[in-house]
C-alpha cells in the first residue's frame, strides 16, 4: 500500500522554509562545484542544507564554518584543544535557536560595500571567502582550495559572522589565522 504524502492530501501548500534555487540568476552550481573540488563541495552542500533548515535566505560564513568543522578533520586540528572546539560547536548549534535568529532576513556583508556579488545562494561575504580560498590555493600551487584555505578566508574579515561566532566562543580569529599561516609555511 502506498501512502499519500501530506502535501498530496492538502494540495499545493507553500513550504515553511524558503527554498534556495539551484538556478539562481548568475549561478552555475556545476561550475562552482568543479572549481571547489569534492571536499569543499561537500562543505558547501552541508552549509546549504543548514541554511535552508534554519530558515536563512543565504549561506553565510557561520554556516560555512559549521560545515567545515563537521566535514574536515584537518580544520578541527587548527583549534587548540578539545574544550575550545566543543565551545565553538556549541555556539554554532545555538545559532538556529538563539542569537543567530537576529541574522535571519539580513544579508551578511562587510558594511556598505559588499565584498563580492551574491553567488549560488551565498551571502556576499561568503562568496568573497570562497573566492579568497581559491586564490589562496593558487598561491600555494594547488588546483583547488581545501578546508584550511576556506577557514583562512572565513577568519580574515572581522565583519564575518564566522568571526563573531569565534569571538563569542572565546577564540581569537587572528590567532586562528596565524596558526593556519604558520602551518602553511612549515615544511611537510
Amino acid at each position: 500500500m502506498t501512502r499519500v504524502g501530506v502535501a498530496d492530501e492538502v494540495g499545493d501548500v507553500p513550504p515553511r522554509i524558503p527554498r534556495q534555487s539551484v538556478n539562481e540568476p548568475g549561478s552555475n552550481r556545476a561550475d562552482i562545484d568543479a572549481r571547489l573540488g569534492e571536499e569543499l563541495a561537500a562543505v558547501v552542500s552541508g552549509a546549504r542544507r543548514r541554511s535552508v533548515r534554519d530558515g536563512d535566505r543565504q549561506i553565510d560564513t557561520a554556516h560555512l564554518l559549521h560545515s567545515l568543522l563537521e566535514y574536515d578533520p584537518e580544520v578541527r586540528t587548527v583549534f587548540e584543544d578539545g574544550p575550545q572546539l566543543a565551545r565553538l560547536l556549541g555556539y554554532l548549534v545555538q545559532r538556529s535557536i538563539g542569537y543567530g535568529l537576529r541574522w535571519q532576513g539580513s544579508v551578511e556583508d562587510s558594511g556598505p560595500v559588499p565584498v563580492a556579488p551574491e553567488a549560488e545562494g551565498l551571502s556576499p561575504l561568503a562568496a568573497g571567502a570562497m573566492e579568497y580560498a581559491r586564490e589562496r590555493a593558487v598561491r600555494r600551487g594547488a588546483d583547488r582550495a581545501n578546508g584550511t584555505d576556506l577557514l583562512a578566508a572565513l577568519v580574515a574579515d572581522p565583519q564575518a559572522r564566522a568571526v563573531e561566532v569565534l569571538t563569542r566562543a572565546g577564540i581569537d580569529a587572528g590567532a586562528v589565522l596565524g596558526r593556519i599561516e604558520s602551518r602553511a609555511q612549515s615544511p611537510s
